[in-house]
């Protein structure tokens, strides 16, 4: 896995909620027409997946390899985020800020097993990391400046309030020690990171909506890569259509909205559930791109999880097989949900001269 950190010239004002959008746009469809990039000597590296985050101050992305060679995955991604900086003329001005390969056992053991000849890497890992850091000179290059990570870890904790309808509690935190789980400072950053998702959730629903209006009619004809469309449940792909993600947009909307009030909530639909889990993930991959995903302020978002009505943090969906355009029915007469995603009458939602 590759981080890369982008940033806009110094001097420029902070991105906005829309610019943030419009940033990812372009950087999604820049990385959508990519299957692999060239690395050293022709070696061809692939692209499994990547993860795209904006903040006010710039872009950080994570990029899932498959390289013969770890090493050279950072030289390759490097290249070819600048090349797609260039080419994108709104991102022209752009600079790589910082780049780095993160290792983790599994993908090692695969780099190992992948490598062959003469010139393969040590077998021992402890070797192959004493060997690489003896060729890197800066043993902290490329990690996430101290004081960028310190006013993130800031901006979150202030961010925390904002989630009116799950205290600190909820994350772990209680004023009586015997009952604390986690201290506060990670139950603000958990709350915080699930805050700053939102923008986050709400920007790629709408993207893609774009992407399926352009590209339709459904996700199973279409051949856009899609930010969280691709991420449901596959067998009603052909049932994702551009009403069904405008349906979406407008829970996650409603739902999140629900979030900031003072008053405790609960999925009142699948739907809710689901774009719940879309959010905690959300939330993780934000902690974890500023180097703020402690084993601490992950435990407060599995107690936030858990604090939830429904098992959030399980991986299988618990979905009836009905169709999809039955994930917007209430769970019971008292749940709320707003009545453009309850509706499914496609002609009355297009309007008369709909065809």
């Amino acid at each position: 896995m590759v981080t890369v950190a982008m940033a806009p010239p110094k001097g420029d004002p902070e991105l906005d909620a829309l610019q943030r959008e419009g940033v990812i746009f372009l950087l999604r469809k820049g990385f959508d027409s990519l299957e692999a990039v060239e690395g050293p000597d022709g070696m061809e590296i692939e692209l499994m997946d990547d993860v795209i985050a904006a903040h006010p101050g710039g872009v950080l992305l994570k990029l899932f390899v498959d390289a013969p060679a770890l090493e050279f995955a950072e030289d390759a991604a490097r290249e070819v985020v600048a090349e797609l900086l260039e080419r994108t003329e709104p991102l022209a001005d752009w600079q790589i800020t910082r780049c780095a390969v993160e290792l983790n056992s599994e993908l090692l053991q695969e780099s190992l097993d992948a490598a062959d000849g003469p010139d393969a890497p040590p077998s021992d890992p402890a070797e192959r990391a004493r060997r690489h850091r003896a060729a890197e000179p800066a043993p902290l290059q490329g990690r996430l400046d101290p004081a960028e990570v310190e006013a993130m870890r800031s901006r979150l904790r202030a961010l925390a309030p904002l989630l009116a309808a799950f205290p600190l509690d909820c994350f772990g935190y209680s004023d009586d020690p015997e009952e604390r789980t986690v201290g506060r400072a990670a139950a603000e950053v958990a709350a915080g990171a699930v805050v700053f998702a939102i923008d986050l959730l709400v920007d790629e629903l709408f993207t893609d909506l774009a992407s399926l209006e352009d590209d339709g009619p459904t996700v199973a004809e279409s051949d856009a890569t899609f930010m969280l469309l691709d991420d449901l449940p596959p067998q009603f792909a052909d049932e994702y259509t551009v009403l069904f993600a405008r349906r979406l947009t407008v829970t996650a909307v409603t739902l999140t909205a629900r979030l900031t009030q003072p008053h405790p909530t609960r999925p009142t639909c699948i739907a809710e559930e689901l774009l719940l889990r879309f959010l905690l993930t959300q939330a993780e991959v934000t902690a974890d791109l500023y180097d703020l995903l402690t084993e601490e302020v992950s435990a407060a978002l599995e107690a936030f999880a858990d604090s939830i009505e429904g098992d959030l943090t399980e991986d299988d969906l618990d979905i009836a097989p009905t169709g999809a355009g039955d994930w917007f029915t209430p769970y019971d007469d008292e749940d709320f949900v707003h009545p453009y995603a309850a509706n499914d009458d496609e002609e009355s939602l297009q309007g008369p001269g709909a065809r």
